[in-house]
């Protein structure tokens, strides 16, 4: 049974309350309704917005043995029928080189592919209000692996712009799929430039952000189209490589990382029944246990402004290149992705009696919708994208980082445990999720990389 025929059934069996009618009843009330087959989509609209929560959450509930796995021990024992086909590294590998798995070709295609019939490609132009509008509206309600009808991403305008427009972007790399008859946008891919280095060697690819498909049409297999239409706009620009995340497993990761997360808000937190706090506190024991000091410790530490930015790139160059996947950030970049911008993302630098900028620390915002709460409506997390602690030592520069956070009203602060944060997490009260972050590479093979020696963190 597939999902529109499991959700016509669920709707159908709803709208009777599970009583079968009398065959001249069921007679008479076909006779009104229109012929053809009805549009189990155009019913679970008609809904009102609790009853389309519900049978959501029985569609994702139902669909679940189809998903793709989370883990390398069910990973190898999942076919990839298309990713099979695409040059990455098969599950099982053992790979001691360093380079391309296919090499570039002379004859890229000129025409994009093609989609299931009555849908089309668009190209979005964010500089236009309605079409950002529109590309928020599909992540917000769609962007997510697992929906338990209880948190929902809101990424705002300004955050989408600040992570789909860095220096060099390319409209053509902003790729949206739409419903021929209504324009309704369903799909979306995305890939912004940058420069990587792998090992030792730095290469010029793209990342690949914010994959997306309407959850009512993920049977239509639009995600293998859309991979493949943005890789032949991609090697269209002469960029034949790309690096990406997920949370579930594909072949083959180069690292997986964990998800830990430190409450800044636990009395929120325990409200809204926040996944993967621990069960074994009440408010009074956990209030005490994540307590914060008022003030920050630290000398000298204060929010980045525009000429700190030759400082900061600096820094990051001298700190990154002991990993083995790490940005290489040209000044320009440093400015987009650390410039502190209101409710998108915050940094701050240790400055020296001298003036010369000795640590620093940022972080995103992820923000979140509540639904069905009589209280809270919203929530706020900070997510580590990258800290330098050379003089005041990472442990205490993250103990100042958290301070600032919730006294900016953040609710819980999230961090990788890549980097440096080993050095951190444990003494800071971080607990571990059970929710992973895996690291990819298209079309490159290199050896397989530790968390602590990724330096990468890639805004979603």
């Amino acid at each position: 049974m597939t999902d529109s025929e499991y959700l016509e059934k669920t709707l159908t069996d709803g709208a009777s309350g599970g009583l079968k009618k009398s065959k001249k009843k069921q007679k008479r009330e076909n006779a009104w309704r229109p012929e053809g087959p009805r549009d189990p989509f155009a019913m679970l609209d008609s809904l009102p917005e609790k009853e389309q929560q519900e049978i959501q959450k029985a569609l994702h509930l139902f669909s679940l043995g189809n998903s793709l796995p989370k883990t390398l021990q069910q990973a190898k024992k999942h076919t990839y029928r298309f990713w099979d086909t695409q040059p990455v590294p098969k599950m099982g590998d053992h790979i001691t080189t360093h380079g391309p798995i296919d090499e570039v070709d002379a004859n890229i295609r000129n025409e994009p592919y093609l989609l299931p019939q009555g849908f089309s490609w668009d190209t979005l132009d964010l500089s236009n209000p309605s079409v950002l509008r529109e590309l928020g509206h599909l992540l917000n309600e769609n962007y997510t692996e697992e929906d338990d009808n209880t948190i929902r991403f809101d990424f705002s305008p300004e955050y989408l712009l600040w992570a789909l427009q860095p220096p060099d972007w390319r409209l053509q790399w902003h790729l949206g799929v739409r419903v021929d008859t209504n324009k309704k946008l369903v799909g979306f891919i995305a890939a912004v430039p940058a420069e990587v280095r792998i090992y030792e060697m730095k290469k010029r690819l793209v990342q690949i952000k914010f994959l997306c498909v309407h959850k009512k049409l993920r049977l239509k297999r639009m995600t293998p189209v859309l991979i493949r239409e943005l890789t032949r706009r991609v090697n269209q620009q002469g960029l034949y490589q790309a690096v990406y995340t997920a949370g579930i497993v594909l072949p083959t990761p180069i690292s997986s990382c964990s998800q830990w997360h430190r409450p800044l808000n636990p009395r929120k937190l325990m409200e809204v029944n926040y996944p993967g706090l621990k069960q074994n506190m009440n408010l009074q024991r956990a209030l005490k246990f994540n307590r914060l000091p008022e003030v920050t410790k630290i000398n000298g530490l204060r929010p980045m402004n525009k000429e700190d930015a030759s400082g900061i790139q600096s820094l990051l160059e001298k700190n990154l290149c002991k990993f083995h996947l790490s940005p290489h950030l040209s000044l320009q970049e440093v400015k987009h992705w650390f410039l502190p911008k209101e409710n998108v993302n915050d940094t701050y630098v240790v400055e020296a009696d001298d003036g010369t900028l000795t640590d620093m620390v940022s972080f995103y915002t992820i923000s979140s919708r509540v639904l069905n709460h009589p209280v809270h409506t919203d929530l706020r997390a900070a997510c580590l994208l990258c800290v330098v602690g050379n003089t005041t030592g990472v442990a205490e520069l993250m103990q100042d980082t958290l301070v600032l956070a919730k006294s900016k009203g953040f609710d819980i602060f999230c961090a990788l445990d890549v980097m440096d944060s080993i050095g951190f997490l444990d003494n800071l009260k971080f607990t571990i999720s059970d929710k992973s972050v895996h690291y990819y590479l298209y079309n490159w093979k290199c050896p397989l990389i530790s968390p602590d020696k990724v330096g990468l963190v890639l805004p979603n």
